[in-house]
């Protein structure tokens, strides 16, 4: 068979056992492709899957405006316009192209144009700074721009070097070339050599929530294939009207709103808005017809906090990544639409690792099992695999082993990252050993399934006993005043470390010290002694831009506090509260 024979026989077995886990897991094998055998997604599936197919491909639905639904067949056309436009404009194979849009049809069209061309594709958040745009393009190597004219003056000091396309506005500001021009080019696009399955095709600068940003290569085959895993857990159907709610500029956005929806050939929504509302999203679900949802938790955070209403009639599916999702999440969804959100695992490195699928036993606070195409072990402080439970884990109710989690590497999935690009001392410490490890702290049931402790970086020690920032999350977002919360270790001379909950309150509850009792005694009726929160402060909690929370910005604070001495004034202590039921 051909590569492009070779994954759709993969994507069709996907497709056809989408509810038999057990065998999909079993007999699932990711298609081999050589690294120099010829394969580019653009070309060889999407233009394929185009021809002559008017079915809706993109459908932008903005609140309030006039919408835009474009075809298979239009976005293969207008993408191929684009490409001959780019390269007789300079874009060449293997060139790094910053992409810096929003949800408008340039970027899917864009995205779909380089592919084409072989170039490296750079998406990034319109949010950013001019010195973090500057970092990017010097760290990325980065030799072009198609930006949005909001963007242009974040662009002003860029190097000048970078040839500059410009997406809407009502001119060019000089230097830059309208995009706009591509559509006039030909429509039919003949490449000028074969792209390599091997080749590089994205680079992606990842959110930084723990350190400086990481630079992930992946390659013309590790995306587009690999995300037939995120299809998979996701359960989308060829027809589907798939929702995914997330920013352009992040890998989330590639996994569910670019490759998982078209390599099923269902229709890609989205619904660009300069803030998020709960109110749109919910009337748009209905509108629209979706049949799959995927949403970070923070949004389903956010929609809970609005009325959600009666399930929308056509919704069958809904999932959650980004961060790991908390019990009462899932059980106050189930109860108003009974429906079942399937958390997922998954890092801009990988594709999705770890699900529930759909028509499989969801365990309420589990992220899954391993998906095809995945083999996971749980890895000791020594890196060899874990065979019994670390003192003091309650991360399931009866774990069989607990560690780093980590994708085993033979045979390789292809869903994994090449490696860091500009650190190929940190890419051989993370694959060291046959293994590649993530950096989260997992623990596995005898059921087989995962539950989530956190990141390497946020679990720590107090009084000798491992803790979970995660487990005590969950327990205070149970509380009804609760809208989100962060716990990190704070010093302590006596138990070396204590827990802090930082907390953002729902709308109109008092940041007061009877909330906070209230909370504290609240958290301290639903965890074990040694997991007691002993610290508590209200406040917006700090995000990146993709809208994870910043643990690190949290932890840091509050380790120069303890270093200087310092107690913030809003901050309420366990010891200090009045009453016997807190001692």
């Amino acid at each position: 068979m051909t590569p492009i024979e070779r994954f759709l026989h993969a994507r069709d077995f996907l497709l056809t056992h989408r509810t038999d886990y057990a065998r999909a897991s079993a007999e699932f094998r990711w298609p081999e492709l050589g690294a120099d055998e010829p394969f580019n997604w653009a070309l060889d599936y999407f233009d394929a899957l185009a021809r002559a197919n008017q079915a809706v491909a993109l459908w932008l639905a903005p609140d309030g405006q006039p919408e835009v639904r474009l075809s298979f067949a239009e976005l293969a056309e207008r993408s191929s316009r684009l490409a001959n436009y780019l390269r007789r404009r300079g874009v060449q194979r293997g060139d790094r192209v910053l992409v810096m849009l929003p949800s408008a049809p340039e970027l899917w069209e864009s995205l779909l144009a380089l592919m084409k061309l072989g170039a490296v594709i750079v998406p990034t958040t319109t949010l950013l700074t001019a010195p973090e745009l500057l970092a990017r393009v010097r760290r990325g190597g980065i030799r072009h721009l198609i930006a949005a004219a909001e963007c242009a003056e974040s662009c002003r000091e860029l190097p000048p070097h970078l040839t500059r396309f410009i997406v809407g506005g009502a001119g060019e500001p000089p230097g830059w070339q309208p995009l706009v021009a591509g559509y006039a080019e030909p429509a039919r696009f003949t490449a000028d050599a074969p792209t390599r399955a091997g080749d590089p095709l994205l680079l992606y600068f990842t959110s930084g929530t723990t350190a400086q940003p990481k630079l992930v290569l992946h390659t013309q085959a590790s995306y587009p294939i690999g995300h037939l895993s995120t299809m998979y857990w996701i359960g989308i159907r060829p027809g589907d009207v798939h929702y995914n709610i997330s920013s352009p500029g992040w890998a989330k956005h590639a996994w569910s709103s670019v490759f998982a929806p078209w390599n099923a050939g269902a229709t890609v929504l989205s619904q660009p808005s300069a803030r998020f509302s709960a109110a749109a999203t919910l009337l748009l679900l209905e509108r629209a017809g979706v049949t799959t949802l995927c949403a970070p938790p923070t949004v389903w955070r956010m929609l809970l906090l609005s009325a959600l209403g009666p399930r929308p009639r056509a919704l069958r599916e809904c999932t959650s990544a980004g961060e790991p999702l908390n019990p009462e999440v899932i059980e106050r969804v189930r109860a108003a639409w009974g429906i079942t959100i399937r958390d997922g695992f998954g890092q801009t490195e990988t594709t999705a690792v770890i699900g529930n699928p759909p028509g499989q036993p969801v365990v309420v606070g589990s992220m899954g099992r391993p998906l095809p195409g995945y083999r996971i072990e749980l890895l000791g402080a020594d890196g060899r695999p874990a065979t019994a439970p670390l003192a003091a884990s309650t991360a399931t109710p009866a774990p069989v082993a607990e560690g780093e989690l980590a994708v085993v590497l033979a045979p390789r999935p292809v869903g994994l990252m090449l490696g860091y690009e500009d650190d190929p001392a940190r890419t051989a410490d993370v694959m060291a050993g046959g293994y590649y490890r993530t950096g989260d702290e997992a623990a596995r049931g005898g059921d087989g399934y995962y539950h989530y402790v956190g990141r390497g970086d946020d679990v720590f020690k107090s009084s000798d006993y491992r803790i979970s920032p995660f487990e005590l999350e969950s327990a205070l977002l149970e509380h009804p005043a609760v809208a989100e919360a962060a716990v990190v270790p704070t010093p302590d001379p006596l138990r070396l470390f204590i827990a802090k909950a930082f907390v953002t309150l729902r709308p109109a509850v008092p940041p007061s010290r009877e909330t906070a009792r209230d909370i504290l005694l609240f958290a301290r009726q639903r965890l074990p002694a040694y997991q007691r929160i002993r610290r508590l402060e209200f406040l917006e909690l700090p995000k990146t831009i993709s809208g994870k929370i910043r643990r690190v910005a949290l932890r840091q604070k509050e380790q120069e506090r303890a270093a200087a001495g310092d107690r913030p004034p809003g901050e309420f202590r366990l010891d200090e509260l009045d009453g016997p039921d807190l001692s």
